[in-house]
């Protein structure tokens, strides 16, 4: 049966092919399966399957109106040898979890595992919907999403790709593996602003009915590559039943013994996956969403009110340096009972208050979820008894995710076997984490002295990604105030 997606804040239902490709609804809402399909398949077949058989098993039952050949076609393009190991995200066990390692792919962070793919899943759709136009991804990135989504689309025919990032937001690695990137049809732009700012402004752009007709008179259109598309979202949730299945083939649990899953958490979508994940009918029990100290996550489900009115910190993960959880909006619409007006009133309170509260009918529905967060002394903390404990290193967003699952064992004393998404190569932050493990050594040290510190530390071999930027040109150096991120579209394509 085709499953047909519908906008959190109503309109016409459309073929997942037409989401993929329009990635935000022309009313602002982001799109969600008017139902969440079973698995249909036994978890004993499926321990039998590679990565990119479970790939197709999963995300068949979503992008239905993908023949077979097509779907199969983007998944071997996309999970290759661009990925240091076959297992593509192989589980570690240490220190009482499974570390998931969703970073083996070209920019060494968990974006690779979506943004591999959703280049192969948009030129299909847009061939599929007979659409002419060159495609124009425009993207904000809190750090990793750029690069990566850069990476799957650089010189990809048919296709600009414009990634706006905030100037002092990132971490140094990750600002010099975007500014040098190659590819004649990439285009990134820091911002004078945070994270928050640039991605708003990208919402706008995409809402801005003008905008989106003067670049259509110029034979563009808009889509996106962040989390709000759902060819971002339904690739994240093969890696959570792929690490099941390597638990019951590894006999760590038996099959349908339940799991936890915790998820260093940001803007919500990958922690959303886990969730369509549990829906689709995989065992999870427990989904522990950890936030740093830009707390705004916990907050909510502490108190059932979202309120972005407070500082923004900068902290050792920045990815997770967030206000505004776009993707929390398709948990809101389900928890409305599918409302479409009653989830965009409360984006609307969002956007011109700042704040909105849940019903307690909706909080009540929130039981699947446990919220948490670390602030940086007990994420360091965490970082250096782990490799103390078993050598094991970890990024400092792993290190949040893994100090908020020690929190939730300690309050409620449950056992249930757990995974913990490892977000980050710790090669990506570098000056944190070896300032976590050995912050003496580090002293003075930043960017590459770090990396090659860690790398004789903790006897780690460096991955390509990091090596590639040590020599590459710089070729992106655009600064711009956020509001004239519009501006600066419109220059890089020609238009004004």
């Amino acid at each position: 049966m085709e499953i047909r997606y519908r906008s959190t804040r109503g309109g016409a239902e459309v073929s997942a092919s037409e989401a993929i490709l329009k990635g935000l609804s022309d009313d602002g809402g982001l799109f969600v399966p008017a139902r969440i399909p079973k698995l249909a398949i036994s978890i004993e077949d499926l321990v039998q399957m590679t990565y990119q058989e479970i790939a197709y098993e999963v995300m068949s039952r979503f992008l239905t109106d993908f023949t077979e050949e097509e779907l199969k076609s983007c998944i071997r393009s996309a999970y290759d040898s661009k990925f240091d190991t076959p297992e593509l995200t192989p589980l570690v066990k240490a220190g009482g979890a499974y570390y998931l390692e969703l970073f083996h792919g070209p920019t060494i962070a968990f974006k690779d595992m979506a943004l591999s793919i959703l280049p192969y899943l948009m030129t299909t759709a847009a061939k599929k919907n007979k659409s002419d136009k060159k495609i124009v991804i425009l993207t904000a990135t809190s750090g990793d999403t750029g690069k990566a989504a850069m990476a799957g689309f650089a010189d990809v025919p048919g296709t600009e790709i414009i990634v706006f990032y905030p100037k002092d937001g990132v971490s140094e690695v990750q600002e010099k593996q975007m500014v040098t990137q190659r590819g004649d049809n990439t285009h990134v732009v820091a911002i004078k602003g945070n994270f928050d700012d640039a991605q708003s402004a990208v919402k706008e752009m995409f809402n801005d009915r003008q905008m989106n007709e003067e670049i259509g008179r110029a034979g563009c259109q808009f889509s996106s590559a962040n989390s709000i598309n759902i060819g971002r979202l339904v690739p994240q949730i093969v890696y959570y039943v792929y690490a099941y299945t390597r638990l019951v083939r590894e006999g760590e649990i038996t099959s349908g013994d339940p799991i936890n899953v915790t998820v260093p958490t940001g803007n919500f979508g990958n922690i959303l996956a886990a969730y369509y994940a549990k829906r689709m009918g995989l065992p999870v029990k427990t989904l522990i969403c950890a936030s740093n100290e830009n707390k705004v996550l916990y907050d909510f489900f502490q108190t059932g009110e979202y309120n972005r009115n407070r500082d923004f910190i900068l902290t050792s993960s920045p990815s997770m340096d967030i206000l505004i959880s776009s993707n929390l909006e398709r948990l809101i619409y389900q928890l409305t009972g599918n409302d479409p007006a009653a989830c965009a009133a409360f984006m609307a309170d969002l956007t011109q208050k700042g704040v909105y509260r849940i019903t307690d009918e909706m909080k009540a529905q929130l039981g699947d979820f446990y919220g948490g967060y670390a602030g940086e002394e007990e994420n360091f903390a965490g970082i250096k008894k782990l490799y103390q404990d078993t050598g094991y290193v970890i990024d400092t967003h792993t290190g949040v995710a893994s100090a908020v699952y020690g929190q939730y064992v300690k309050n409620t004393g449950d056992q249930t076997p757990t995974v913990i998404a490892s977000t980050a190569s710790p090669f990506k932050f570098a000056d944190a984490v070896i300032g976590a493990i050995d912050p003496t050594k580090a002293e003075g040290k930043s960017g590459l002295a770090c990396i090659d510190l860690l790398a004789r530390t903790a006897g780690l071999e460096e991955p390509p990604a990091i090596t590639d930027i040590r020599t590459a040109p710089v070729r992106h150096n655009t600064v711009v105030e956020a509001a004239d991120m519009p501006k600066a579209v419109l220059e890089i394509l020609g238009i004004r």
